[in-house]
């Protein structure tokens, strides 16, 4: 007997577990939302995010982080304050460990280029891209005919489609943090190309018409994954930076040093002015948690590693809190209510990203590096598109064959350069780009 997809996880309906694409029972007793997590943890674009880009080029040293380290921390997170919340732990971590899975090589700065290479198709965007790999790119469903709702999986119907790693409705829409197509939302940020609305559609059907200022409302799943994100990469970064001695605590103290960092939090992170900024700022650095430097020895790895776990508690317990001061004890998942994080911690978050961007990003050597990068994926989409299909890997020419016309052409060379990993990218550059 087959409990696995029968038995709903408490707060979650069988609307909310229904797949995208019809599957047999399965022979192992295991929860949906689990088999979720383990389609996404054994997925081939998971790991290659171990070759991707965070903030520092994987390779540099042994110890920088890659978005795959950053995914998995950030599922730690999410998995924990998820669970406190009344959120299915495993749809969280699902979410969590797959919100980073359609990064392209080097980071925001390759996806700013895929961005304008891709523009005649509809652009790039890594969650849009995140969306399109769980549902039509990693190959673990195939099906013939149509989804649920009748429409077609993919182009070519006389071949099975893929679905994708068919997740849950449930998880699936853990990973919209932005539910809208190009030019809705923020105007920016976007989490669903033209020809991938169909199974969007499915994913946001039921879902609130508006929330917050009138855009799509994140689930509740979404939210926490989001924080979990931000809490995630603002603290790890900074003790990243901080390990390689790209940022020197004592610095920190300095109200010019500060000012500046406020500055750049206020004009990227932060809807606040610098009095407010730098009053929260005084406040952060007077917790006694930080360390007065970090020299590298036993003891200073240690203070760096509780820096971490305090700062990571601090910002997850105050929105824990907050949301059951709001809502209640009861469990709470899909649109029941909403996240609740106080605007300080907001802010505390915004400026501990904006140390990153000021002590690391904004370096000259960095400026100049991420100019090559954009060069080489820009030329490789020339090259790869020059000669297709024979420069592509085998389930991208099979999709570049069925392509209906050029624009779909193009998204599917687009899709070939964004699976790659940044070693890979290079590789491929030095090879086709001539």
């Amino acid at each position: 007997m087959a409990a696995s997809d029968e038995t709903p996880p408490r707060g979650y309906s069988a609307h909310d577990r229904r797949r995208w694409a019809p599957e047999p029972d399965k022979s192992r007793a295991r929860g949906p939302f689990e088999r979720d997590r383990a389609r996404v943890l054994h997925s081939f674009a998971l790991r290659r995010l171990a070759a991707k880009t965070q903030v520092v080029q994987p390779g540099a040293s042994d110890f920088p982080r890659t978005r795959l380290t950053h995914s998995l921390e950030c599922a730690q997170i999410g998995r924990e304050l998820g669970g406190a919340l009344g959120c299915d732990p495993d749809l969280v971590e699902a979410a969590c460990l797959a919100h980073d899975l359609g990064h392209p090589p080097f980071g925001h700065n390759g996806e700013k280029a895929l961005d304008a290479a891709a523009a005649p198709c509809g652009g790039f965007e890594g969650n849009a891209q995140s969306l399109r790999l769980l549902t039509r790119l990693e190959g673990k469903v195939l099906v013939d005919g149509a989804a649920p709702g009748g429409e077609a999986l993919s182009e070519g119907a006389e071949q099975p489609a893929s679905a994708g790693l068919n997740l849950t409705r449930a998880t699936l829409d853990a990973t919209l943090k932005y539910p809208w197509p190009r030019g809705g939302g923020d105007g920016r940020k976007f989490n669903c190309y033209p020809d991938d609305r169909g199974v969007f559609d499915w994913i946001r059907g039921g879902a609130p018409a508006a929330g917050l200022g009138g855009r799509p409302r994140l689930c509740f799943e979404a939210q926490v994954m989001d924080w979990a994100d931000d809490v995630a990469y603002s603290v790890h970064d900074l003790e990243d930076a901080l390990y390689a001695g790209m940022i020197r605590l004592p610095a920190l103290h300095s109200r010019a040093e500060r000012a500046e960092v406020c500055a750049v939090a206020a004009s990227l992170y932060a809807d606040a002015g610098a009095a407010e900024l730098e009053e929260v700022f005084a406040g952060l650095m007077a917790e006694p948690f930080w360390p007065k430097d970090f020299s590298g020895d036993l003891a200073s790895l240690a203070a760096l590693k509780n820096l971490t776990s305090e700062l990571i508690g601090r910002l997850c317990r105050s929105a824990e809190q907050a949301t059951r001061a709001a809502c209640g004890p009861g469990p709470v998942t899909r649109y029941a209510a909403d996240l609740a994080v106080p605007r300080r911690n907001l802010l505390e978050c915004a400026l501990l990203k904006a140390l990153t961007a000021h002590y690391v990003m904004a370096r000259s050597e960095a400026v100049a590096y991420q100019a090559r990068e954009r060069e080489i994926i820009a030329e490789l989409v020339d090259a790869v598109q020059r000669r297709a299909p024979a420069t592509l890997d085998g389930p991208f020419r099979t999709a570049w064959e069925r392509a209906p016309d050029g624009t779909a052409a193009l998204r599917v060379v687009v899709d070939q350069v964004a699976s790659l990993t940044d070693t890979s990218a290079r590789a491929w550059h030095a090879r086709l780009a001539r």
